[in-house]
This record gives structure tokens, C-alpha cells and sequence, in this order.
């Protein structure tokens, strides 16, 4: 038998906590659910689960920031949970790393399919980069400047030292990398890294294009107004 896929679940309100637990159990997940976040942040470290999913407004240790104490120890996916799809907060939680958001009220089929939508994001980090335009690199190494980009064995440098990216961000740069001077619009990397086939919210690929800028160099991925991004060849 197939091991559970574990999910920590960190919702405040005691209706919507229990429903969503008994709604993921039924579809086959494991749930720890806290109802605050120091306590979620104790689950984390205790239980280590697959994904976490993280409401926003929770007592003790708010959603935003329980998901920056995770990001700094962790790569685990994170989805936030909103009440407003536009609410800062959303952004906020993108920027503090985690890697999607639903809002709430939400349909149980729909909050399944986006968590199995970034597990299979993160199970399967190779985004089919070719190098093709890229300048001449070593095995499925690509080279842009002073970035390399180790294809195969799924590293980034620059400069010669070593750069920390997220699953979500390193499937963003093999899209890039893979068509280096192409503009890839923003729906298409939807489709591409978030595996929205029936769209979404572009703020979660500005978050995370500007997010890889500071990683990679300001000036490596240029916005074409108007129709997307594309890395600099």
C-alpha cells in the first residue's frame, strides 16, 4: 500500500478545520490539523508532513509568518489560505515563500486538486530544458554569464557559489532557461509550473518572478510589457 501523503493543516476556526481534515482524510490524505500557529509550527518540526496549508489570520503565529519560520528551514510546499482573493495578505504569503493560494470559501474537489497539483510540481522538478540557445555548457549544465544552471542534478550558481531555490522557483527557471529570449506570457507559465489548466492568479507568477530576480540577478529575467517575461539569452 502506497504511503499517505501528510498534510499539515492550520486553520483558527473549529467548523472549518474539522470539515476540510475530514474532507482530505476521505481523499486519502494523512492531516494533522492545529488551530493556532506556534502550534502548527511544533507539527512541522515534530511530524515533518509533505505539504502544509496555512490560513492566514490564525492566533499565536499568524499564517504569513509561520510560513517564513517554515521556509527557513524547509523546502516542504506551502499553500495559504485566504479569505479574500484580493487581499495584500495573499501577496504577503507569496512573498514570505509559500507557493499557491486558495480563498475561502473553497470547494473540497478543488482545494485537492490544487494541493495534488504542487505535490506533482515538487515530485517532478525537471521542466524539459533543452539548452538549445544557451550559451555551450557541460552535460546539462546551461550557462547564462555568471549563471549556471545544472539541469540533471537540479543546482544553481552564480558566480561560482551556490543559490537556494524552492522547487516552484527552480521549474520557473528551467521554463526560462529552456527558451532563453522567448517571452513566455504569463498564462502559459501558469499552465507550465502551476499546472493551471484552467488559468489563475498571475500575482502568484509576479511574486515568484520577482522572488527568482533576487536570487538569480535583477536584470536576468526582463518583463515585456504587456506580454510576459523572458530570460535574457
Amino acid at each position: 500500500m502506497a504511503e499517505q501523503t501528510h498534510v499539515l493543516f492550520v486553520e483558527d476556526d473549529d467548523v472549518i478545520r474539522e470539515a476540510t481534515q475530514l474532507a482530505l482524510e476521505r481523499d486519502g490524505f494523512a492531516v494533522t490539523a492545529m488551530p493556532d500557529g506556534l502550534s502548527g509550527l511544533e507539527a512541522f518540526r515534530a511530524d515533518r508532513p509533505d505539504i502544509a496549508l496555512l490560513d492566514v489570520m490564525v492566533p499565536g503565529l499568524d499564517g504569513v509568518s509561520l510560513c517564513r519560520r517554515i521556509r527557513d528551514e524547509s523546502t516542504v510546499p506551502v499553500i495559504m489560505v485566504s479569505a479574500r482573493a484580493d487581499s495584500i495578505d495573499v501577496v504577503l504569503g507569496l512573498e514570505a515563500g509559500a507557493d499557491d493560494y486558495v480563498t475561502k470559501p473553497f470547494d473540497g474537489a478543488v482545494l485537492v486538486a490544487r494541493i495534488r497539483a504542487v505535490l506533482r510540481r515538487f515530485g517532478h522538478a525537471s521542466g524539459g530544458a533543452t539548452g538549445e540557445d544557451a550559451a555551450p555548457g557541460v552535460g546539462g549544465v546551461l550557462v547564462f554569464g555568471d549563471l549556471e544552471v545544472d539541469t540533471e542534478g537540479m543546482e544553481v550558481t552564480r558566480s561560482g557559489t551556490p543559490v537556494a531555490l524552492t522547487p516552484t522557483e527552480m521549474r520557473l527557471l528551467l521554463e526560462f532557461s529552456s527558451a532563453p529570449g522567448t517571452v513566455l506570457s504569463r498564462d502559459k507559465l501558469l499552465e507550465r509550473v502551476w499546472d493551471y489548466g484552467w488559468g489563475g492568479d498571475t500575482r502568484v507568477v509576479d511574486v515568484h518572478v520577482q522572488r527568482l530576480r533576487t536570487k538569480i540577478g535583477q536584470d536576468r529575467i526582463e518583463t515585456v510589457r504587456g506580454f510576459g517575461y523572458k530570460l535574457k539569452a
